[in-house]
């Protein structure tokens, strides 16, 4: 998985850095430190900054991504013990902790098209000459989509353009079911997961998953090896676990799999698909979408392969065989840790994973080597004489790329540790050039924005913040500009999922942030053995100046959360942000309510009998249910207490940080670990507890992508009013929690 580049944020449904601005920091130098604190905490930052190396990142990445290294591979544990050297090299307490886990790897793989003519999918990505690791075709991992259930079908072929429900909802105004057929979707929009639960939802019987070259192909630039674009024969690997129920081991949710732990029997665990799926290329992708009778697609569904695209169903039939070794694997998470000098008991977490589909270059080892570079810089202060106020621990993950499986595992092994001491988590996965992408809880938006004030842009000289705000200002409408120009901070956005950041913020309720550098450098290898080395080196960051400023980003961040004074939240933001959530919520459900009047007005006006194409007719819609009334002003009272709370809190915070650092602090930072703790229920998000944070989960049916106060906004969107309101109570309940925190951590500031 991967935190994506932001010029594909759009078309795979992942949140970035919304980038509007919110309000001016308080008083003080660093967020969180005393003026006395501030000045010591600089010169120790500034020789923290000035220690990360790109030629020792780029030397990393060539090593850790020299051979396929997925879980269950040799060099994935030969890179995880190579990793726990560099830790202990560098002066940490380090050690790998082991989970076994189910990972299947595919035995047998066939998609063939059997009328009306007849072509069997190569299923294979060839060696490209002078790219030398994509010749290590025996260590590969095949093309194949981890956790699909074995089948055998045979079947029609639909073509559902990228398999989400509206699109279900446009085949049905066609008169196509999908029912008893196979359905061909194309790779975006949703995360890949979603594709096959709502095909098998619909009654399909098997699904197919391709990328197409108008999202990550020749449409958008040279194809690899002359650009950086995927080729045709270029396959996007992945897993199709039902993340959004639960990730991490598929047979221990809830608990780490350690060695002893109890397991589901494979009949039993729910998050596998229901259907078989495998992902193919575009090359393969083309003589079945070309085979495919029926309508031809809306317009909005045709992609930039040289065909013209029809839905189906018919002629086109196809024979879909897949089958899987279902294998328990060791994976291998290193974690080294610097323990705290005054206040070891509360702890800043970092992390980013080292397993890949196959070389992994970009993802995940452009993160991962920035990340060693912070282990050797912080471990090189301590011999300076530099010792972190709080427990430092960081991480590097194993089976992030099945399922989350390796933070997962040791976030649920060590939970109850975590909600009593964790500060914060901040992971990074993919790093490339151009601007920071950060999203994360809203306690630490104000924290980040001085952070990224501090840290040099290496290609333009400017901080990383100004250009973050440029960026902003050029893809903001003329509504916002104002706001973005007139206000110090900007707003982070919020977690979904799709890196090991969900276990900790969704899970166990840690404020979590994720990192990373992108947008200028475009990519089309995402999953594909042709992520490596050369393809890296060649069109990313190929200076690796980009990894020194994650390097330096997230190591600042490290720093000033584990030396801080006062733990460095910010309520106003998070007020703010919750109150702009609510504002949502109540526009959504507007709107709901006036587009089911206008269409009911169109029915009862004959408006789409007049309109349909009498020789391409449409199925007609009827008429639809009035959407009830719903009393938001629980929602709407508790933020106001919330807001109260944080500008009551804001006053006494910045008055206390004038001065010297007190007793009352001890206090104070340990009600505030409790913060983001309060914002989670025990019962979990209605229909998977796993997820229990009531602000922030992926979508039931987005995967990746975020859903903000998740209960309410789901509920509304599946027209389940009695559930809505039933969630609003629930969240209402969190907020004025959180607000009773936050007046009692100003009082212990002694306003």
């Amino acid at each position: 998985m991967r935190f994506f580049s932001l010029p594909f944020l759009a078309s795979l449904g992942v949140l970035a850095v919304p980038l509007v601005a919110a309000s001016p920091p308080p008083s003080g130098d660093i967020l969180g430190f005393t003026p006395a604190s501030s000045r010591i905490q600089r010169d120790w930052e500034n020789k923290f900054r000035a220690l990360p190396d790109p030629a020792r990142m780029r030397a990393d990445m060539k090593l850790l991504a020299a051979r396929p290294h997925h879980v269950g591979s040799p060099y994935d544990k030969q890179n995880a013990e190579w990793i726990l050297k560099q830790f202990k090299d560098a002066g940490w307490d380090a050690h790998i902790e082991t989970f076994n886990v189910l990972f299947p790897t595919p035995k047998q793989r066939l998609v063939e098209l059997v009328a009306p003519t007849r072509f069997t999918a190569k299923l294979q990505e060839p060696p490209v000459p002078g790219d030398p690791t994509s010749f290590q075709t025996s260590e590969q991992l095949p093309t194949y989509n981890a956790y699909s259930i074995d089948g055998d079908v045979t079947g029609p072929l639909v073509y559902v353009n990228y398999g989400i429900p509206s699109d279900y909802d446009e085949l049905a105004r066609r008169g196509v079911s999908v029912k008893g057929a196979i359905v061909i979707a194309r790779y975006g929009q949703s995360w890949r997961g979603i594709k096959p639960k709502v095909a098998a939802e619909h009654g399909a019987i098997g699904c197919l998953i391709y990328s197409d070259p108008g999202d990550d192909g020749y449409n958008d630039g040279d194809v690899f090896p002359k650009g950086p674009m995927r080729p045709a024969d270029g396959v996007q690997r992945g897993s199709v676990m039902d993340m959004p129920t639960y990730p991490g081991d598929p047979l221990t949710p809830g608990v780490g799999a350690t060695k002893d732990a109890k397991r589901l029997a494979l009949k039993d665990v729910k998050v596998l698909t229901k259907i078989p799926v495998l992902p193919i290329s575009y090359g393969d992708a083309k003589p079945l979408l070309a085979a495919i009778g029926g309508d031809v697609a809306p317009s909005g569904w045709r992609g930039a392969l040289p065909i013209t695209y029809k839905v189906g169903p018919g002629p086109a039939r196809v024979h879909l065989v897949v089958k899987s070794n279902w294998d328990i694997k060791p994976i291998y998470d290193v974690i080294g840790q610097l323990r705290g000098s005054s206040s070891p008991d509360e702890w800043v977490v970092r992390g980013n994973h080292h397993d890949a589909w196959v070389n992994g270059a970009d993802d995940p080892i452009a993160g991962q080597v920035a990340l060693l570079e912070e282990v050797r810089a912080l471990g090189a202060l301590v011999k300076q004489g530099w010792h972190p106020k709080r427990t430092i621990i960081y991480a590097a993950w194993d089976g992030e790329e099945p399922g989350l499986l390796g933070s997962t595992e040791w976030a649920e092994t060590h939970a109850k540790e975590l909600a009593a001491h964790a500060v914060a988590y901040l992971n990074s996965d993919t790093n490339g050039r151009g601007y920071l992408g950060v999203s994360g809880s809203h306690v630490l938006e104000k924290f980040i924005n001085g952070v990224m004030r501090d840290i040099t842009d290496p290609e333009t000289g400017a901080s990383v913040e100004s250009r973050a705000r440029a960026r902003s200002l050029a893809h903001a409408s003329a509504a916002t500009r104002k706001d973005i120009r007139g206000r110090a901070d900007l707003h982070i956005g919020a977690l979904g999922s799709g890196s090991d950041y969900t276990a900790f913020l969704q899970h166990v309720g840690v404020p979590s942030m994720n990192l990373g550098f992108g947008g200028e450098d475009q990519g089309g290898v995402y999953h594909s053995v042709y992520d490596d080395f050369y393809w890296y080196t060649h069109f990313s960051d190929t200076s690796f100046v980009y990894g020194k400023a994650l390097a330096q980003t997230a190591g600042t961040a490290v720093m000033r959360l584990a030396d801080a004074d006062v733990i460095p939240y910010d309520f106003t933001d998070l007020a703010q942000t919750v109150g702009t959530y609510v504002t949502e919520l109540k526009t959504l459900h507007k709107t709901m309510a006036s587009d089911v009047v206008e269409h009911n007005r169109e029915v009862a006006d004959s408006g789409f009998f007049l309109t349909n194409d009498p020789r391409h007719p449409l199925t007609l819609p009827k008429a639809e249910t009035a959407i009830p009334d719903l009393d938001f002003a629980p929602l709407d009272s508790a933020t106001a207490a919330l807001t109260r709370a944080a500008t009551r809190y804001q006053a006494a915070f910045a008055q206390s940080m004038d001065g010297a650092a007190t007793e009352s602090f001890v206090k104070l930072n340990t009600d505030l670990l409790q913060s983001e703790r309060v914002l989670l229920s025990d019962a979990g998000l209605p229909n998977r507890p796993w997820f229990k944070h009531l602000l922030y989960a992926p979508g039931y049916y987005t995967g990746y992508g975020v859903k903000t106060i998740p209960g309410v906004r789901e509920a509304i969107e599946q027209k389940e009013w009695p559930l809505a309101t039933t969630e609003i109570g629930r969240v209402s309940a969190a907020l004025n929690a959180e607000a009773a925190l936050v007046d009692r951590a100003a009082t212990e500031l002694g306003h």
